[in-house]
């Protein structure tokens, strides 16, 4: 029988995780962004070898904050790693460790055995990879250890042998050709989202969220589907809209970009901008955005 496992991705924020999945799927699974913590959710993507099939699952960064948004992301990564039966720790090689790191790494103790250590950006200029070889070491004592770059692609390999070395027989959760579980109206948000923050995170990374309105189907054979791009202060639409809708025009053509590489069916974007003020203190819009 072939090996399976579910595999769990963690780390601090702007560690390289999403970055990392997509490389390993060979597709764009997760969003990407410079802004720290734009991966709100257990996105799954799916990794198909000869040995079998490896699972992982993307969580948000682990952050240190009180702030409600901040407490439910750190809670969706220490969930996951309950769940899963292998755990990957993404070491950031370009920062030094401080009281995040240890934070996270305090809650490994008792589950080395299930751990793998991706000591990631050993390519770039201000890497110190013996500095995150001593951390690893000495907070996560016993766990494999693979030195990583998910950006240009270098020792991914090495990660998966020591992940299916790990895994035990198992059954094959996906058909072979997927690489991923989410559904279409989640997957469109979340690259709407990405070039939304992308484009607007010196003014407002975490002040916005996309809610999906409504679809239907287009006489080329596709979607035509709605989204708001919602923030908390009508300051903020201005921006999100631009100048004379530059702003939004952007947003809409470079996620179009993006949903053309990703469906086999033509996607045409309908965005519009609303004002919710309090999103962040609704906790059943929480439960909707964060799972």
């Amino acid at each position: 029988m072939a090996k399976s496992a579910f595999v769990a991705i963690v780390g601090r924020p702007s560690s390289g995780k999403s970055t990392l999945l997509n490389a390993l799927c060979g597709a764009k699974v997760s969003i990407v962004s410079p802004v720290p913590q734009t991966t709100r959710n257990a996105v799954r993507g799916i990794v198909n070898r000869e040995e079998g099939q490896l699972v992982f699952i993307d969580t948000p960064g682990f952050h240190l904050s009180e702030k409600r948004l901040n407490i439910r992301l750190k809670n969706v990564a220490l969930g996951a790693l309950g769940d899963a039966d292998i755990i990957v720790y993404v070491l950031d090689s370009t920062r030094e460790p401080g009281a995040e790191e240890e934070s996270l790494a305090a809650n490994f103790r008792g589950a080395e055995a299930r751990i793998i250590v991706a000591v990631n950006k050993t390519d770039a200029k201000d890497s110190d990879v013996p500095r995150a070889l001593e951390f690893a070491g000495s907070h996560v004592p016993g766990a494999r250890i693979v030195q990583i770059s998910a950006l240009k692609g270098q020792g991914l390999d090495a990660l998966v042998t020591e992940l299916f070395a790990k895994a035990e027989e198992g059954p094959e959760w996906y058909p072979a050709e997927y690489y991923t579980d989410q559904d279409p109206v989640f997957r469109i948000a979340e690259i709407i989202r990405e070039k939304a923050i992308n484009h607007t995170r010196e003014e407002l990374p975490h002040a916005l969220y996309i809610d999906f309105v409504d679809s239907r189907k287009t006489e080329d054979g596709g979607m035509e589907v709605s989204y708001d791009i919602v923030v908390e202060r009508e300051s903020q639409k201005g921006i999100v809209i631009g100048k004379g809708g530059s702003m939004i025009k952007v947003i809409r053509e470079e996620s179009q970009v993006d949903l053309a590489e990703l469906f086999d069916y033509p996607i045409h974007l309908r965005l519009q901008v609303r004002v919710d003020p309090s999103w962040k203190h609704d906790e059943k819009r929480l439960d909707s955005l964060i799972f």
